[in-house]
């Protein structure tokens, strides 16, 4: 076992701590400004990055950029729920997507063309304040046309927006609940005994206290940079599993919802690496006894959220049920096959296999929220997307089922 520590100043006390953990013999490099730890052996791993200064990064973040503007441009990749990043140089500061230029990437390196004809188009779809530069340098979401400009394959948001251009009037709100485990590079949970495994589930949800809630740091930092990049996230908690948490973004109208949820994962993503950690998305991490991942989608349209709304949602359960095996496939980026591992039945899941519908209940497809039911209008929370899920891909599913009534297997060709 092999620990790095930080010299001085170190408020935690680590090369003190580390002996008296009894990690092994302490390997101390030039001083940091902040602590950066890193066990290595039967301690959880930490990437490459983590025992980097990041006060000698510091030194060269805070010189003047004159009036350029960096832009970092992200994408979806080929898998469906990857993310790809990288930036240019401006000589204005961009107000808006029509003022950003559109670019291109090797689609051959990123799952996404032939390396005889890789050439791609990143095309400006929405423009959020950069939390890592900070202002006036800005990330850009941005969809992916292939050579003759047609869509690429995973570029979900160009049929997502023709279908909410159709239902613009009812005013589709959603909010996405978004579910991630907290991995070290080896893919071993954040905080969990090296040889084995946590305490049962029961004491971790909503917890307080460092032997209940693991990375509260991270959960912390990604929810402040959302809010200084413009994404609408509205809360955040930890989940029943140690490690697992959840941030919340939305109400979101329309397009919208795909394009905050995505940079919000790509800000988590980026918030981790500094940590030296992994955002895992997968439904279902950790086998055996402990919950999956996923991505609870709330939904509503101006009717439903009226007096007597409550009649459109149980309209809208009644289309959806009709619809199960459709949306299954819409809900994870292979098809369904990711969902199979999480959808159980068992630890707040219905089953896969199973359309089902209730008041506060946990455990079914659809869950009407008790003040709802109360109410007798407002929304309905979708709990079958997987916590990889494309937002576009769940949210266009929810408008051609529930609002253009379509049936059958498959989507309707506008």
């Amino acid at each position: 076992v092999s620990v790095t520590c930080c010299l001085v100043p170190c408020p935690w006390l680590c090369f003190p701590l580390c002996l008296l953990l009894d990690f092994g013999p302490a390997v101390l490099p030039a001083c940091h400004q902040t602590c950066q730890c890193v066990v290595v052996g039967n301690k959880m791993a930490m990437s490459a990055s983590a025992s980097l200064s990041k006060a000698v990064k510091q030194q060269y973040m805070e010189l003047p950029q004159g009036d350029k503007v960096q832009a970092m441009y992200i994408w979806v990749d080929g898998t469906g729920e990857g993310l790809r990043c990288k930036t240019r140089t401006l000589d204005f500061e961009p107000k808006s997507i029509e003022d950003l230029p559109e670019w291109n990437f090797d689609g051959s390196s990123t799952y996404q063309a032939e390396g005889s004809n890789s050439d791609m188009y990143l095309v400006p779809a929405a423009i959020f304040r950069d939390p890592f530069r900070k202002d006036p340098n800005k990330l850009v979401l941005c969809e992916v046309l292939k050579y003759n400009r047609k869509p690429a394959e995973t570029n979900l948001r160009i049929s997502c927006n023709k279908v909410m251009d159709m239902v613009e009037d009812q005013h589709p709100w959603f909010g996405m609940e978004q579910e991630y485990t907290i991995l070290g590079t080896d893919g071993h949970p954040f905080g969990w005994p090296s040889n084995g495994f946590p305490g049962p589930q029961g004491p971790y949800y909503c917890a307080v206290g460092a032997d209940k809630a693991y990375g509260r740091d991270i959960v912390e930092a990604h929810y402040r940079a959302c809010l200084y990049a413009g994404v609408d996230i509205c809360g955040t908690n930890a989940e029943v599993m140690p490690a697992q948490w959840e941030f919340q973004v939305g109400p979101c109208e329309g397009i919208n919802m795909g394009d905050h949820l995505w940079v919000a994962r790509f800000i988590l993503h980026r918030v981790c690496e500094d940590f030296g950690v992994v955002a895992s998305f997968d439904p279902k991490p950790i086998p055996g006894n402990w919950n999956g991942a996923g991505c609870h989608t709330n939904f509503s349209t101006k009717e439903m959220r009226e007096d007597g709304g409550l009649k459109a949602i149980e309209e809208s359960i009644e289309k959806l049920g009709k619809r199960h095996r459709y949306h299954i496939r819409a809900y994870d980026p292979k098809g369904g096959l990711d969902n199979a591992r999480r959808l159980t039945g068992h630890h707040e899941t219905s089953n896969i296999d199973e359309f089902s519908a209730g008041v506060a209940n946990r455990g079914a497809s659809i869950r009407i929220p008790r003040n709802v039911g109360q109410e007798k209008k407002g929304y309905f929370e979708d709990r079958r997307p997987s916590a990889n899920c494309d937002p576009y891909s769940v949210i266009e599913a929810l408008i051609r089922t529930c609002l253009l009534s379509e049936e059958g297997d498959e989507p309707a060709d506008y």
